[in-house]
């Protein structure tokens, strides 16, 4: 009865937040925090610190949390895929990329030697935690990141892109980080890690996942233009595409993570053009065919752009429900786990010290402004993700006392970062657009 009422009380709380949350999107976008940091506060509040109504264990309920972050991380990164318009060759991509590679590796370096020389951990634990707090996050920097598919900004379209590429490269480094902890097998010299861990797993991730969403959509735009069958249920598309992709992906030894965010890329590249006849024609046999009007435009020439609208509008509704349920559940974490002082030093220099470089090392060659390259360097926002390779890790059976290490770390670096971050991206957006929107000004007055 005591256990009915507690998970009736938290429904409430969880129903209240949500409906507030849309009542008070318009007043809160005003102000100087973000929906994550109201998230993580109310988690604290009905977690053992607060009410009492929820209690989560990151050692006792390891597998339930992995398999709850990892969905929350796959929706986030098919959302970001489909968020990215730009075509492939376009020279702005070579921000992201080098952002989840060059960055990357230089994130995982320094947090090595930290790890090793100031925080007394192994060689294999120190890199296992330059893997899990390397990548940024996708689901909780949706405030930083591209805000239209159409958008162009060097600034939005970098942080999406790396959010959306570095879930799936840091993999490897958790993989060598497990294998030198001596639960993984990286073969004579590394040559399995190399050979499966690294080249495989990335190429055949991203491969797969753009193959799988290139014939999914366009095997489904063939089918509502030419046969005006499969007219309804956009929503399925996403979630089966998300599905498919990941399994197809764990089975042939990839990473789902890339395979979902280049599937998400795919889809929102089926731009299958009808010629004016075939337009024409499509609009009357439309006209004639007996369909609904949302049946009708499903099926027309505008076929491909509302698919790729509806998905899109489904994904970001989506991504913001698991944002909701995961910050929740890192709020009701925080009762148990025991923090370190270690924290207070390490975070900071993670923010301050870690990313900047990072971030300017992976940036050079890139035409990046000095004001975009700094706000870059601040918004190396961590979330699920990191907490979902911690979890992996975990289910890996690292030694319990490591396990509750770098949980604490790990869980500090995430509380920070919401806080930290969601208090200065409205004030620091609103410059930067604001700045971005006066040199425009001044560009097209000095062409006139």
């Amino acid at each position: 009865m005591v256990e009915a009422n507690a998970f009736a009380l938290g429904a409430l709380l969880i129903g209240l937040l949500l409906i507030a949350m849309t009542m008070g999107s318009s007043y809160l976008s005003r102000l100087p925090l973000n929906a994550a940091m109201l998230y993580l506060g109310v988690g604290v509040a009905v977690g053992p610190m607060g009410l009492g109504l929820l209690r989560l264990d990151a050692l006792e309920n390891k597998v339930l949390l992995e398999r709850l972050t990892e969905i929350a991380v796959l929706i986030s990164l098919f959302t970001a895929g489909m968020k990215l318009e730009l075509p492939l060759h376009d020279r702005r991509w070579r921000i992201p990329v080098q952002l989840a590679t060059v960055s990357m590796i230089v994130t995982v370096v320094i947090v090595t030697a930290l790890g090793v020389y100031a925080l007394g951990l192994s060689l294999g634990a120190a890199v296992l935690l330059g893997g899990i707090l390397a990548p940024t996050d996708p689901v909780l920097a949706s405030d930083v990141q591209v805000s239209n598919p159409g958008d162009r900004d060097r600034l939005r379209f970098g942080l999406t892109g790396e959010g959306g590429l570095n879930d799936g490269t840091a993999f490897p480094f958790v993989m060598l980080g497990l294998g030198l902890l001596g639960v993984h097998e990286l073969g004579e010299a590394g040559w399995r890690w190399w050979t499966v861990d690294v080249l495989w797993a990335i190429a055949g991730g991203l491969g797969l996942g753009y193959l799988l969403g290139t014939l999914v959509g366009r095997a489904i735009i063939y089918l509502r233009m030419r046969h005006r069958e499969a007219l309804r249920s956009d929503e399925f598309i996403a979630l089966g595409l998300i599905a498919l992709t990941y399994g197809a992906a764990l089975l042939c030894h990839t990473y789902g993570f890339l395979a979902v965010f280049a599937a998400g890329l795919a889809l929102r590249r089926i731009d299958e053009v009808s010629s004016p006849a075939q337009a024409a024609q499509t609009e009357t046999q439309d006209a004639n065919s007996g369909l609904s009007l949302d049946e009708q435009a499903a099926a027309g020439a505008e076929a491909p752009a509302n698919m790729m609208n509806a998905v899109q509008r489904f994904n970001s509704q989506l991504e913001s429900f698991v944002e909701v349920g995961m910050v929740l559940a890192v709020g009701v974490l925080l009762a148990t786990v025991e923090f370190e002082r270690d924290v207070l030093w390490f975070v900071p220099v993670l923010f301050l010290l870690v990313r900047p470089l990072a971030v300017y090392a992976g940036l050079i060659g890139t035409q990046v402004s000095g004001s975009q390259r700094n706000l870059m360097s601040w918004f190396g926002i961590r979330g699920i993700g990191s907490l979902y390779y911690l979890l992996y890790a975990i289910n890996h059976d690292i030694q319990s006392a490591l396990a509750e290490r770098l949980l604490s770390i790990t869980l500090a670096v995430i509380v920070a970062s919401i806080i930290v971050h969601g208090i200065s991206v409205t004030p620091l957006m609103q410059h930067y657009e604001v700045r971005k929107a006066v040199k425009k000004k001044q560009r097209k007055a000095s062409m006139k």
